[in-house]
């Protein structure tokens, strides 16, 4: 068999396998871990808005509400993410690890609007240890137009780093960054 007709064999495959949505979903993630492996860009101090912190109330997985007018002083990683989400899905083994490692020091905010049963049967199924919040309000703060968004808030309330996309969150640039926060 020539090269030329092998080429298209497994072009037809590989198409046939993105269609097949048994298939698609895993394939889909695998590409986004690829591209998950590149830190976030960091904002230099004049380039980070600085965000209002107005009421906005989440609930959270058992029920409780919180505000998040309530974390002003406190440096807050936000990711707005969903189940189906393949780049989100890619993300996430970056993200528990940093939110195991600064879980007392930095606050974590995963937000999904999806149903409670969901995010329950995705955390466990993937031993995901994250406090999910569903907004009862939109976020206008936050523009959210694409998931995943990531945003990380320092003290001041200036948005650090804001990632649209799959990234790697267990970086050391995004370690190193965390820190330093931490110690003003």
């Amino acid at each position: 068999m020539n090269t030329s007709k092998l080429k298209n064999i497994l072009f037809f495959v590989i198409i046939a396998l993105l269609i097949i949505p048994q298939t698609r979903k895993p394939i889909q993630v695998m590409l986004h871990k690829g591209l998950a492996l590149f830190s976030p860009s960091v904002k230099t101090e004049a380039d980070s808005k600085v965000i209002n912190y107005a009421s906005w109330q989440l609930l959270d997985i058992e029920g409780n509400t919180v505000d998040f007018k309530d974390f002003k002083g406190k440096v807050v990683l936000i990711n707005f993410w969903a189940t189906w989400c393949p780049p989100c899905i890619a993300e996430m083994p970056s993200l528990q690890k940093l939110q195991s490692d600064y879980k007392d020091k930095v606050v974590f905010l995963f937000v999904s609007n999806e149903k409670k049963e969901k995010i329950d049967a995705f955390l466990s199924k993937n031993k995901y240890l994250f406090n999910v919040f569903t907004p009862l309000e939109n976020p206008s703060e936050f523009e959210v137009s694409s998931i995943p968004r990531t945003l990380l808030i320092n003290k001041e309330g200036k948005i650090i780093i804001d990632k649209e996309g799959a990234a790697n969150w267990n970086s050391k640039t995004v370690r190193e960054t965390i820190d330093s926060l931490l110690s003003f």
